[in-house]
């Protein structure tokens, strides 16, 4: 079966394109030599990369992430996205992932930007789409997704971006944008997991309850009876929801914040694999290194000399 687009259909790609391409040229120029810069507006950054680079550890937490130029593959336990600038990634929960930069080069550099999302406004963007008589139901699934990059959705980034060098404009205008970009995800195909997990009561919005827990108390060792009734569900019933949402059980979760944490420690602070094992957590330094080559490809300090020998970018 062979599908032909349509003039408007045509016309709306080459739109986006050139959307595309000036975004990336103004980003590139926002960050100068840098790799990575936070802007004036709270939660927005902005990452550029020259040149493919190795699995490296990425801490996810409520966000949309937008590639302008360039492909990337994220791994969240067993499940792998690889998505480019046709896609949007929507993360609605805090997840420790492992991503890799695949399409990138001096001429034609990666170039992505991340905005953090607020849910409060989340919710209150939703209350006002359901009142419209848009709402849609929950769906059940990991609480990461990707959805389409449309050209309304680049066009209100594009206007937001405009502003962050307008310091009044951006306090005042700014957050409608963000609004905005709120609504565009709600309304697509990938908004009904976002959807189900702002909802306060929702299964999911108590396992995400249990989640944060975690990520707050990653060093210690819990009961999983209690992380139940943390979240005010049964065993059985965190168990099934968690790995539904996070790809992994509540052990793993655990496991890839500790080892997410110690990479951070190893790139950061002047300290041996031991020490950092120690600090996450660990009591086995044999088990830590086991457990991070598995993860990162590589022992630990082998695996951090490669990190600091090209540079590393993660969003």
């Amino acid at each position: 079966m062979i599908f032909e687009l349509n003039a408007d259909d045509e016309a709306r790609r080459a739109e986006t394109a050139t959307i595309r391409e000036h975004l990336a040229k103004r980003i590139e120029e926002y960050l100068g030599d840098d790799t990575e810069r936070m802007t004036s507006l709270p939660g927005l950054s902005f990452a550029k990369v020259k040149k493919p680079t190795p699995p490296g550890s990425y801490l996810y937490e409520p966000c949309i992430s937008m590639i302008i130029r360039g492909r990337k593959r994220v791994r969240l336990g067993t499940t792998t996205y690889i998505y480019n600038e046709s896609r949007f990634l929507l993360t609605a929960v805090n997840l420790p992932t492992v991503t890799e930069v695949l399409d990138a080069s001096p001429d034609a550099p990666y170039v992505s930007l991340l905005m953090r999302l607020d849910l409060q406004t989340a919710r209150q963007v939703m209350a006002d789409v359901d009142s419209n008589g848009i709402a849609s139901g929950p769906v059940t699934g990991v609480a990461m997704a990707t959805g389409p990059a449309t050209l309304e959705l680049f066009d209100a980034v594009d206007r937001l971006i405009s502003l962050t060098d307008k310091p009044q404009d951006l306090a005042h205008v700014g957050p409608l944008i963000q609004r905005e970009i709120i609504y565009r995800i709600l309304v697509s195909s990938a908004g009904l997991r976002f959807r189900e997990t702002i909802i306060a009561g929702t299964q999911s919005q108590r396992t995400a309850k249990a989640i944060v827990w975690l990520r707050d108390n990653y060093m210690h060792p819990f009961r999983i009876e209690d992380l139940a009734a943390i979240a005010n569900m049964g065993v059985s019933t965190l168990h099934h929801h968690f790995r539904a949402m996070t790809s992994m059980s509540p052990l793993q979760y655990q496991k890839h914040l500790r080892l997410h944490e110690a990479r951070r420690i190893l790139l950061t602070e002047a300290v041996d694999a031991a020490t950092a094992a120690i600090r996450v957590g660990y009591e086995s330094a044999t088990q830590f290194n086991r457990e991070y080559k598995r993860s990162f490809g590589a022992p630990p300090m082998r695996d951090i000399s490669q990190c600091l020998a090209i540079g590393e970018k993660t969003n």
